[in-house]
């Protein structure tokens, strides 16, 4: 494997090292937030801020990983000097990746609903504009399409949707039942989403071909499955005579 390979599963090595385990811990400490709350179920009085604490580096985390497949997707899709648009749209995209960021933590950090908001909309932006880079591959763009529906990017990007507003709705959530419910279903879609991001993701990889091997690989024909017929070996050279014996 060359070093952009490496760079091509890093976002799904760290979603299994990292996201999953964190979905199971703060999927755990939802359910026992609520038998406390409303079964008055003997269990730690911190479990509650446990879960919120979690959830808040799940939404993080999850935002920042697809940033990461997003970054590595577009950079390594072709040679720098290949680069559509030159340094002058890199910039502007680096530019983007940076607001994104920045937008993230301050998401994180600000109290006030109308900066939150406004932070929230920024990432969620962000991570639009990067994603409608045509180095991004898609199955396709069309809601009516079965395609659409079996894509890992879209089923990602809604995912990332409701992390943000999972994050930006933090202080309602804990304070306002109605916010409550909507975070209950909201996280429900979630997990079937995440469940969603684990197939598709399994399904893209199996696609993906090794550096190394993508021009041979993406001359084949996906509709027809054929390929064109390998270049014949090159004969090996003649072993030599064996000496006469007695020399």
């Amino acid at each position: 494997m060359q070093t952009v390979d490496w760079l091509w599963i890093l976002h799904p090595a760290l979603a299994v090292v990292l996201i999953y385990p964190l979905i199971g811990m703060v999927a755990r400490l939802g359910i026992q937030a609520r038998a406390r709350r409303v079964e008055k179920a003997k269990l730690p009085p911190t479990t509650g801020r446990d879960h919120a604490d979690l959830g808040q580096w799940l939404a993080a985390g999850v935002v920042l990983l697809v940033l990461v497949a997003l970054t590595v997707v577009i950079a390594t899709k072709t040679p720098p000097g290949e680069f559509a648009g030159g340094s002058g749209r890199a910039l502007q995209l680096l530019l983007v990746l940076i607001g994104t960021v920045v937008s993230l933590l301050a998401l994180w950090r600000v109290k006030a609903k109308a900066y939150r908001l406004v932070f929230a909309l920024l990432t969620w932006a962000g991570v639009l504009g990067l994603g409608a880079q045509p180095e991004v591959w898609r199955l396709s763009d069309n809601p009516l399409s079965a395609e659409f529906w079996q894509s890992h990017y879209w089923s990602g990007v809604a995912v990332v949707g409701l992390m943000i507003f999972s994050l930006a709705a933090r202080p309602e959530i804990l304070r306002d039942l109605r916010w409550r419910r909507l975070h209950i279903t909201a996280s429900a879609l979630a997990a079937l989403l995440f469940v969603v991001q684990g197939i598709t993701g399994s399904r893209d990889l199996l696609e993906i071909p090794l550096a190394w091997q993508k021009p041979t690989i993406y001359a084949c024909d996906p509709v027809q499955r054929v390929c064109p017929p390998f270049a014949p070996a090159a004969p090996a050279p003649d072993a030599p005579a064996p000496a006469p014996e007695g020399t």
